[in-house]
């Protein structure tokens, strides 16, 4: 039986109207019979039976029926605006008060929510007052051609005319938002008008703020265009925003005017007028006009986001009501837990029928994950993305036609038996009540073969008529008993799906599975139930980024604790004597292999021929939207940071700077060799310097040390070398390299201090630092969660590095080339800077240089900025003149050092990160 009503819950409302009446035959169900309509009344009898509520999934048992007695109804009382009263639907509290609540067990709803919606309209607001920005400050001719228009036909207008509409429209701009606080204020709902006042002082101060940084420290072309010099005026420029236009704008908003339509057009109406009026007259612009809307616009909804609004979903009693003018009986509801989606659940128990399970949707629920599923559209390809309901009336429509098709079907899944809407920003859909524990709840061994035979057979009967689940996780199967499965939350599914959309559902309900019971029994009960063929359809489809949020963790989570336990097992095993290193390695590198990879194992023994490329699911890739935000961000930096004026080129000795030029070229030769150095295996040189020069282009969007050990880490992996083994070798590298970079400030220390005559500022540095590093060692060994903290990093760090070296003792032209390069990459940054200062006419020693180099760039890369970008600068400059170079030397050689070793290469970074990418080498 199914019924469908419009609950309307306002208070001029009618509470004995109509209720659908039921089909016939279905009187069985506890449901009126076609006839008169009933009078609907939430009043009790004086004793009635109380039905025990069923159970919930994910609950204990209900209690046993027991027989209350209601009290009498108490006089109602107004409800208290405050955080234990939560607000309901507006002006439904007189239908609640005509009778006494029925017991609903659910929690208290705030007074205030935080709405994603207000978020949204605040984000696109700022967006839009940036553009005005952007508009007045780039198209001066445009802007500068509309006021000349507004200025040449604004004498056409009647000076009575505009002086009576302008006195009309700015008491009427004071007036219709006083008379509605007044209205407000009558009607108790006081909260609303304190929200609207605190929005309009905020606007207000946004406003002179605005005001203040036009008039001081904006461009001439913003100035011009959002102000104006009146012709009557002592040569006073106009306000960019309008003082008290925007306050109104945010007060209105902020107030809540946009469900009462009168009072929104009357203001809207005298706001118009208003600012037509300053327009005509020379006071304003269109831009300072536009800009006006959109702070009082932004400011409100930014201010109802922070402190939240009044909480108008409805709640269990208004639950009630919309179910007695269905035609239900309803005596008592429980809160379940929630859908997928936030759709609130409730559990509901009838006087005279069976439970039900009822579904609430509202505008609130509709607006959360609005930047998740729009950074998922712009991700993937439409045919993967679902696309959302575009209001309420269409997700009501959407969820009912899926579940009479999902019934229709055959496909074991609640049945639909009524909806409605409930009040203008609600609606709820009502099924009939089904008891058993979803999968999340279930321990893995409780998870048998028939269950999940049961939900693929479901499954099947849904794709055969075309119907896509799109939600076959965890929380949306439920089992009803030990070989009966059910299907839920059906109202994210498609109707006509396409084939893909179908494998997608095979896929991740092998995954889900998989995840309980293990790759060969998901995929044996699958095999057993849709075929192989079936099954192996899916195969190209099992990607992460096909999954839902909810696997993807879970997956993630799983590859880690394996990982986790056998490199903790292999450590237990290796110290034991009872296993070798390399036996060690090859356990962790198996454990590291993620779930997907060994369900497609699976498939591919049950169907050898079934297709292994995977789809094309992705329309963007993070890594493309990352290489734009780079570009970008690099071509801003290079215009913002490197200018002409500070290279001085008019001063630069050209044979010097071609001398750094090649310094800075060979650096990448030495990182190549420092690299393959501590890779036993053989690399290709080539490939391996192109990596380096990649790594330019990924100092960009990363510091510059994380950034290279993701990059080199990556190469060696895909040039076939382990995990665990490209780990090591990157780690032994950074380890020597510390090691070489501390030895070689040390010495250039000495050196320098013995050619300044006993002047040993840079030796006296060098201790200082090396007494620092004692004094930290000593207090990691005094706090035990340091010193726990540092051993266990030393401990993975020996079980990687320390084998991988005794690895490299074999071959000591190996450890030659590493300890080479490292010392050959410092010497060649060094002598880039020192031939930048000399190209100059900077006179420093070679070795006064390297102790600039070794400590400056080591406490500039401190700083987590991509690339060290400016305090590598700071911090170079700073010692130079410390090392008694000008400043007016050390300024542009260190800017020249910078172009030669950071910005200049990423254009070449940037292709030789592509190339190796379409070579499958990074």
């Amino acid at each position: 039986m199914t019924g469908t009503a419009d609950v309307g819950v306002d208070k001029d409302s009618d509470e004995s109207a109509a209720a659908v009446p039921s089909a016939p035959g279905n009187e069985s169900e506890g449901r009126p019979e076609p006839g008169p309509t009933p009078e609907v009344s939430l009043i009790k009898d004086r004793t009635i039976k109380t039905p025990a509520p069923a159970k919930t999934p994910g609950q204990p048992g209900p209690p046993p029926a027991e027989t209350t007695t209601a009290p009498e109804p108490a006089a109602p009382e107004p409800a208290a605006a405050g955080p234990e009263a939560p607000a309901g639907p507006p002006d439904d509290h007189d239908a609640l008060d005509d009778a006494p609540h029925l017991d609903v067990d659910e929690p208290l709803l705030a007074a205030r929510a935080h709405r994603p919606s207000d978020l949204i309209r605040f984000l696109a607001g700022v967006l839009g007052i940036v553009a005005v920005f952007l508009l007045a400050g780039i198209a001066t001719s445009t802007t500068t051609g509309i006021e000349q228009d507004i200025a040449t036909n604004a004498p056409h207008f009647s000076a009575v005319f505009s002086t009576i509409t302008g006195l009309i429209s700015s008491v009427a701009v004071l007036a219709v938002p006083l008379a509605f606080a007044v209205e407000r204020l009558i009607k108790r709902d006081g909260l609303r008008v304190a929200d609207g006042v605190l929005a309009s002082v905020l606007a207000y101060g946004v406003s002179l703020g605005i005001d203040w940084w036009v008039a001081e420290g904006a461009s001439d072309n913003i100035r011009e265009a959002l102000t104006r010099l009146p012709m009557d005026s002592n040569g006073t420029l106009t306000d960019p925003v309008h003082g008290y236009l925007a306050p109104v704008i945010a007060y209105m908003t902020a107030v809540g005017m946009s469900s009462r339509p009168r009072w929104r057009i009357a203001l809207w109406v005298v706001v118009v007028f208003s600012g037509i009026t300053e327009l005509l007259g020379g006071y304003t612009t269109p831009l300072s006009l536009l800009l006006t809307v959109l702070i009082g616009w932004s400011v409100a909804y930014g201010t109802l986001y922070a402190i939240g609004s009044p909480n108008i979903r409805p709640t269990g009693q208004h639950l009630m009501i919309g179910l007695r003018k269905v035609g239900f009986t309803p005596a008592g509801a429980v809160r379940a837990p929630d859908a997928p989606g936030g759709t609130r659940r409730y559990h509901v128990i009838q006087q005279d029928g069976p439970p039900l399970d009822v579904h609430i949707i509202d505008r609130e629920q509709q607006a959360s994950g609005f930047f998740y599923r729009g950074w998922r559209r712009l991700r993937l390809r439409s045919v993967a993305v679902r696309r959302s309901p575009q209001s309420l009336r269409q997700a009501l429509e959407q969820e009912a036609l899926i579940a009479y098709a999902a019934a229709a079907s055959g496909a074991c899944a609640p049945q639909l038996v009524a909806t409605s809407e409930l009040g203008p920003d609600a609606a709820i859909l009502v099924y009939e009540n089904v008891e058993g524990c979803t999968l999340d709840e279930l321990a893995d061994e409780e998870v048998t073969d028939p269950v999940m035979a049961s939900i693929w057979q479901s499954v099947a009967a849904l794709h055969e008529r075309r119907i896509a689940h799109r939600r076959l996780t965890g929380e949306s199967l439920l089992v009803v008993d030990e070989r009966t499965g059910c299907l839920v939350n059906l109202s994210g599914g498609d109707i006509a799906a396409t084939d893909l959309t179908l494998r997608i559902d095979v896929a991740q309900l092998l995954t889900t599975f998989a995840l309980r019971v293990g790759p060969e029994r998901a995929v044996a009960t699958a095999n057993a139930v849709l075929g192989a063929e079936r099954v192996a359809q899916a195969l190209p489809l099992l990607q992460p980024v096909g999954m839902s949020r909810s696997t993807r963790v879970d997956l993630a989570k799983l590859t880690k604790e394996r990982k986790a336990a056998a490199r903790a097992r292999a450590l237990e095993q290796v110290a034991a004597g009872e296993r070798t290193q390399q036996q060690a390695e090859e356990d962790i590198a198996a454990a590291g292999e993620d779930l997907l990879s060994r369900i497609r194992g699976q498939i591919l023994q049950i169907a050898p021929e079934a297709p292994m490329a995977p789809a094309k699911l992705e329309r963007l890739k993070p890594k493309s939207l990352i290489m734009v935000i780079a570009l970008t961000f690099a071509a801003y930096l290079a215009l913002t940071t490197i200018k002409p004026a500070q290279l001085k080129l008019s001063q630069l000795n050209w044979a010097w700077a071609a001398a750094a030029l090649l310094a800075a070229a060979f650096s990448y030769v030495a990182a190549a060799m420092s690299l393959t150095g501590f890779v036993p295996e053989r690399l290709p040189f080539r490939r391996t310097v192109a990596a380096q020069l990649a790594g330019s282009f990924v100092k960009l969007v990363a510091p510059a040390a994380i950034g290279g050990i993701a990059l080199n880490t990556r190469y060696l992996q895909r040039a076939g070398i382990r995990s665990g083994q490209a780990v090591a070798s990157v780690g032994a590298s950074q380890l020597a390299g510390l090691a070489g970079h501390l030895l070689l400030l040390f010495s250039f220390g000495l050196i320098t201090g013995s050619q300044t005559n006993g002047d040993l500022s840079a030796s006296r540095a060098v201790i200082i630092g090396v007494l620092t590093a004692a004094v930290l060692a000593l207090v990691v060994a005094a706090v035990a969660p340091l010193r726990r903290f540092v051993l266990g990093r030393l401990r993975s760090l020996f079980f990687g590095v320390v084998p991988r070296m005794l690895d490299l003792m074999q071959t000591p032209s190996k450890l030659v080339t590493g300890f080479g390069g490292i010392l050959l990459l410092t010497l060649s940054f060094t002598a880039c800077l020192d031939f930048s200062v000399q190209a100059f006419g900077g006179d420093v020693s070679f070795s006064a240089v390297a102790v600039v180099f070794l400590t400056a760039n080591a406490a500039g890369s401190a700083i987590p900025t991509p690339g060290g970008i400016g305090p590598v600068e700071v911090a170079l400059i700073g010692a130079l003149t410390a090392a008694d170079v000008s400043l007016s030397v050390a300024t542009p050689a260190v800017f020249l050092y910078r172009a030669l070793t950071f910005w200049l290469p990423v254009l070449p970074g940037w292709i030789a990160y592509n190339v190796l990418q379409r070579k499958n080498a990074l």
